[in-house]
């Protein structure tokens, strides 16, 4: 190794942020460097639990709020400032840093949309503190890209209120949720209306015939809970169906909508973590006498590197503006970005493991794990094929093409 100087402090993604954004951020980046980073090799190790004490912290520091209006005791945080507050989680770890995105992106954001003033004074207020974490459960076994076929069943009960029966997949923070956002078929089997049947349940923890299967064994990302969910005669009331009995998988495309921005941050974050691994070591790295980075072939990779992490950065900004602004083009651009990034966290990680040589082959250095723990960024949110086609579709339906 040389006596190269360790390379500075690496510059924040926004451009011309004002005071607020940069204190918001600068505190995401010291809670990732001193609590997430040193303990995300434990957590992917130790899969089968749950990081309860960084979950606690994540709530103080006030994560969990970012997106829940201030009414309801949040941060109420525009998209784009909250986004590049999950890069900079994601860049300690990625596991804890999906939790918030799927708390912020899509309970909430169904609840302050779609939800009663009752519902949302009951549960936003304890969301916005991490005191109740919240899933989102749209998924199931044979349910995944083609969501609208899920057979989870609820029916009334002749009092107003709701029985629900069914298997639920991939669920994150599952287990731990004091709350899940549960779609569920409201139509009957001899009527089934595909999407126009289903509805969007709040379904609290604990309640009898709801349980929760083992953690899921993953390549990667195995710090963050992942489970089943069996719902056996669950009972709820009519308090507890949001919105439109029939409307719930709109609600669910409408917020994944946001969900997508999340994991293209998440993406990002992985990616800038990895390059920052990969540009460390080239400087300090020799080989026939010099710092590997002299070398051009390294020099192209690590140049490729900042050139995908700065288009990802930018293009994650147009699509957060147009999913503010409402934008018609803004379901086509959380497609595009979500994809884009997912790839570009790929290549990233992947050349990160190659400019560390056989070192990056060992689980003594981190852009392993970061490889491992990027390839579910291509399939969750929707799998990047699905996203493809979507991206031709909504070109069409942008300019009136009708199918």
């Amino acid at each position: 190794m040389s006596n190269t100087p360790a390379l500075g402090e690496r510059p924040f993604s926004g451009i011309g942020l004002g005071e607020e954004s940069r204190q918001l951020l600068a505190l995401a980046r010291e809670f990732a460097r001193d609590r997430l980073r040193p303990g995300a090799r434990e957590r992917d190790q130790n899969e089968e639990s749950v990081d309860s004490e960084i979950m606690a912290e994540m709530g103080d520091l006030g994560f969990f709020g970012l997106r829940v209006p201030e009414e309801y005791d949040g941060l109420g945080l525009d998209v784009i400032t909250y986004l590049r507050i999950l890069e900079e989680l994601a860049f300690g770890d990625p596991c804890p840093a999906l939790s918030v995105s799927v708390h912020n992106s899509l309970p909430v954001e169904i609840l302050c949309k779609q939800g009663t003033e009752e519902q949302r004074r009951a549960w936003l207020p304890l969301m916005a503190t991490g005191e109740v974490l919240a899933a989102f459960s749209l998924s199931e076994a044979g349910a995944g890209s083609d969501a609208a076929s899920l057979l989870t069943q609820a029916d009334c009960d002749g009092e107003g209120g709701w029985i629900l029966n069914g298997e639920k997949a991939w669920v994150t923070n599952g287990a731990a949720a004091g709350l899940t956002l549960m779609f569920a078929r409201t139509d009957q089997p001899g009527d089934r209306r595909r999407s126009k049947g289903i509805g969007a349940f709040l379904v609290p923890g604990g309640l009898p015939g709801l349980s929760a299967g083992k953690k899921e064994r993953k390549m990667g990302q195995r710090g963050s809970e992942t489970v089943t969910m069996s719902l056996e005669d669950v009972r709820l009331g009519p308090e507890h169906l949001v919105g439109e009995s029939h409307k719930g998988f709109q609600y669910a495309l409408e917020s994944l909508e946001g969900g997508r921005l999340g994991i293209a941050a998440l993406a990002l974050g992985i990616a800038a973590s990895a390059a920052e691994e990969a540009f460390r070591y080239s400087a300090e790295r020799e080989q026939f006498g010099q710092a590997v980075r002299h070398f051009q072939g390294l020099e192209w990779i690590l140049g490729e590197m900042s050139v995908k992490l700065e288009a990802t950065r930018g293009l994650l900004e147009r699509a957060a503006r147009a999913r503010e602004l409402g934008d018609v083009r803004a379901r086509r651009l959380s497609s595009a970005v979500k994809l884009f990034a997912s790839e570009a966290a790929g290549w990233i990680t992947r050349r990160a493991v190659q400019v560390h040589g056989g070192y990056g082959y060992s689980r003594e250095y981190a852009v392993e794990r970061m490889f491992r723990d990027s390839r579910v960024t291509e399939i969750y949110e929707g799998a990047n094929e699905i996203h493809r086609s979507l991206a031709a579709r909504l070109v069409y339906r942008e300019r009136n093409v009708s199918a």
